[in-house]
């Protein structure tokens, strides 16, 4: 197997995972990426074949994950790939066996995730100027990523026929191209209503009047992820806020708060659009505040 069929593998494995496996965008890119990296390392090694890959080529190339200062949790993803690519290779009969079936995962931690306060919601939520067609986007954007909980990327691909103002619920389309159906509050609706009434119009351009996404950029175009994080530290910066922050921050913020006012993990899991509860389980946290409350209300010897 020379240079070109390694290629030619790696492109059709990346296929099956678009097409069979449904695997999202993100996931692709970084599977790509996870290959092309392996590849480049083979290419050093003067390695041109995938069945010349045995114990020993894998742990040298583990040694230069490490040696890259590599986080256990990159480590491992880059060895997720890599045995699944082999699998594939397995099924496809290229190969007789998966090497990296008998390497170790580096165990991971799960950090407890960052998520907001309420008091810094709060400045998050007067700082757009709602008399404006940006500020009306922005708006709508915050209190949509904040009331639904769903991902930067779903927010992305939001279109007309997705908003169901009357019974307050989204159509919001996730991972592996699942679907699933997600309420949304007063506060979000009302947002989302004078975007669309007043603040879309005045962004939709000539060349772009055709496309059905919700949310558009100052050019009229569509909003890409991209733009929706640039949004949202340009807002953290009006509030004159010392945090950092990302799309994925207000879902964690959504499960978290949520779950402090007790909310069960199932429902939690729903909304999230979670496959295995053990992914909505991160978010079982407490504040501070919520712990300090439950110890105050419950311990005998708390109050005199």
């Amino acid at each position: 197997m020379n240079d070109s069929e390694i290629k030619s593998q790696k492109n059709l494995f990346l296929e099956y995972l678009q097409i069979e496996k449904n695997a999202s965008p993100l996931t692709i890119t970084n599977y790509k990426e996870d290959l092309l990296h392996f590849m480049n390392f083979l290419q050093g090694e003067a390695i041109s074949s995938l069945k010349q890959v045995d114990y020993s080529v894998i742990r040298i190339y583990l040694s230069q994950l490490h040696s890259d200062q590599l986080s256990r949790r990159s480590i491992s993803r880059k060895l997720s790939c890599l045995r699944s690519f082999y699998r594939f290779l397995e099924r496809e009969k290229q190969l007789n066996s998966n090497p990296f079936l008998n390497i170790r995962m580096p165990k991971t931690t799960n950090p407890i995730p960052q998520f907001f306060y309420e008091e810094e919601l709060k400045y998050l939520f007067e700082v757009s100027d709602t008399t404006t067609s940006l500020g009306q986007r922005n708006q709508a954007l915050i209190e949509l990523l904040y009331g639904t909980g769903m991902r930067v990327s779903e927010c992305e691909q939001l279109v007309f026929s997705d908003i169901d103002f009357s019974l307050s619920t989204l159509l919001v389309r996730g991972k592996g191209r699942k679907e699933r159906y997600v309420p949304f509050g007063q506060f979000a609706s009302e947002a989302l209503s004078l975007y669309l009434k007043e603040g879309r119009p005045d962004l939709q351009s000539e060349k772009t009047q055709g496309t059905n996404r919700i949310f558009l950029n100052a050019r009229g175009g569509p909003l890409t992820a991209r733009g929706i994080r640039t949004v949202l530290n340009k807002m953290v910066e009006d509030a004159a806020l010392t945090v950092d922050i990302h799309p994925h921050k207000l879902r964690h913020t959504f499960a978290t708060h949520l779950l402090n006012e007790g909310a069960d993990l199932r429902s939690v899991q729903e909304l999230l659009g979670h496959e295995h509860l053990s992914s909505t389980q991160i978010y079982t946290h407490v504040t501070k505040d919520r712990l300090r409350h439950v110890y105050m209300n419950s311990h005998p010897r708390a109050n005199k």
